[in-house]
């Protein structure tokens, strides 16, 4: 059983800004995948909800004026890994969707949703990290983007202030041109099950492919947030392209993870981990790019 207060149905953006400030304690709903969990979990028991599964502007991926990827936040994870733009831009993101649960959930959940839990195992983030992403919120004072790090305030918990709701997330096209990336998720089995960590590698190489002109790196469930390990990414620039420039970029993520012990991972089996994953994700991004280090593992 659902013990569910009151369900109100949004008829567009401004309109669910409407319910959100006329019923501050409203639950926002959208593939319902998260929530109607916790519901029947007794969670949120009594809860108001304000659907706006039914907002179809918030939905789909397309280019700005300005040539960034905006993917509206009720885009769903399946569409977000078949949509053409993604595939030719940010295709690493249509991979890292993709590791979400099962078919069912990847039909249905939300992109929106996948980053307003706050959760650091979130497939999603950490590649969003990496790009630079912006989220874009609106709500009674307007539209309001921030990005990414600092839409992430603790574990769990986001930048939504009273009355608003994100409508979607962009990623700059200096954040992705020239660029190419990967992701890997390490789980204790390999299907329906959230991430033990999550490593997320972008790199853009020199012209000539010989050298790093840019890397950057982020973690999931290396931290109570998702997070970005800038160490390495300095590391990384301007070296070239070689089996220990790998090497030195891995190991300078420990300067800056703070993964924790709990069931799923010990912290020293994580801290392994971020290292082995950030050297297999580092390679394969530059073999993306077109460049070789000195040995091809990954």
């Amino acid at each position: 059983m659902y013990d569910i207060k009151a369900l109100y149905e949004a008829e567009s953006i401004e309109h669910a800004v409407q319910l959100l400030t006329e019923h501050p304690g409203a639950q926002i709903i959208a593939g319902g995948s998260d929530v109607l969990v916790q519901i029947r979990e007794g969670r949120r028991a009594g809860a108001e909800l304000v659907s706006i599964y039914g907002l179809d502007e918030m939905r789909g991926v397309s280019l700005d004026e300005e040539g960034a990827v905006r993917i509206g936040s009720l885009t769903s994870f399946s569409h977000i890994t078949r949509d053409p733009i993604i595939q030719k831009y940010i295709r690493v993101l249509g991979e890292a969707v993709d590791m979400v649960g099962g078919p069912q959930i990847r039909n249905i959940g939300t992109i929106g949703g996948n980053t307003c839990n706050g959760v650091t195992s979130a497939d999603s983030a950490s590649t969003l990290f990496a790009w630079d992403a912006v989220i874009e919120l609106t709500g009674p004072e307007g539209v309001r983007r921030l990005p990414i790090h600092e839409f992430y305030i603790k574990a769990g918990v986001v930048d939504l202030r009273p009355g608003e709701l994100q409508t979607a997330v962009i990623i700059p096209r200096k954040s992705f041109a020239g660029y190419q990336g990967h992701y890997i998720k390490y789980a204790m089995r390999e299907a329906m099950d959230i991430a033990a960590m999550g490593c997320s590698v972008n790199v853009k190489l020199t012209p000539d492919k010989s050298r790093v002109e840019e890397a950057r790196i982020a973690y999931g469930v290396a931290g109570p947030v998702p997070m970005r390990a800038h160490s390495a990414e300095q590391a990384a620039k301007g070296r070239a392209v070689s089996e220990e420039t790998c090497r030195i970029f891995a190991q300078a993520v420990l300067e800056d993870i703070r993964p924790r012990d709990s069931w799923r991972a010990s912290r020293a089996l994580r801290e392994h981990i971020a290292v082995v994953l950030a050297e297999r994700a580092f390679k394969e991004a530059v073999r993306r790019c077109g460049g070789e280090t000195d040995e091809q593992t990954v």
